[in-house]
């Protein structure tokens, strides 16, 4: 059975681009925990989506999406706040490696873009965002669910899925 596509071309397009991308689970007992990624990406359907986290940062993170499997991740442009939300509940943690490179130098570029239209500047990003790849990993999901959280009244509600 097919599932109508969760995302339309232009929010694929905003997360694809490498914006601000925070991470969040739980534990059994709900208790969240939350970590900034220093990267992502998006498969080009938006069917599939990683995160990357520091491993010595992220440990209790890690932790519960293991566990749980669940994840949330909220994308969000700095410089518009126009942000978005996407659930799984079935993550899986890998090492990172030397393929995911790209992917991380392409986000880190882009943040600094993202960030630098609020005034702060590539070495400031470059800080933030820095992982030895040895303390990197990869958290991939795929979402099904996604919520609108930019500010404003439609803050909260469901992306509805595409019709076929």
């Amino acid at each position: 059975m097919t599932h109508p596509a969760l995302l339309d071309p232009d929010r694929i397009a905003m997360v694809a681009k490498g914006v601000s991308a925070i991470v969040a689970s739980r534990n059994a007992g709900l208790r969240p925990s939350v970590m900034r990624a220093v990267g992502s990406h998006i498969r080009a359907d938006g069917g599939r989506v990683t995160v990357f986290l520091r491993r010595s940062q992220s440990v209790q993170l890690l932790r519960d999406i293991e566990s749980t499997g669940q994840i949330a991740v909220v994308f969000s442009e700095p410089s518009t706040h126009r942000t978005l939300q996407l659930k799984a509940p079935q993550a899986q943690v890998r090492p990172a490696v030397p393929d995911d490179l790209p992917q991380l130098q392409a986000y880190l570029r882009s943040m600094q873009n993202e960030v630098g239209q609020v005034g702060y500047g590539p070495a400031y990003v470059a800080a933030m965002l820095a992982a030895p790849l040895a303390d990197l990993v990869a958290v991939e999901f795929t979402p099904t669910a996604a919520f609108d959280q930019t500010p404003g009244p439609r803050a909260g509600q469901p992306v509805e899925p595409l019709q076929p």
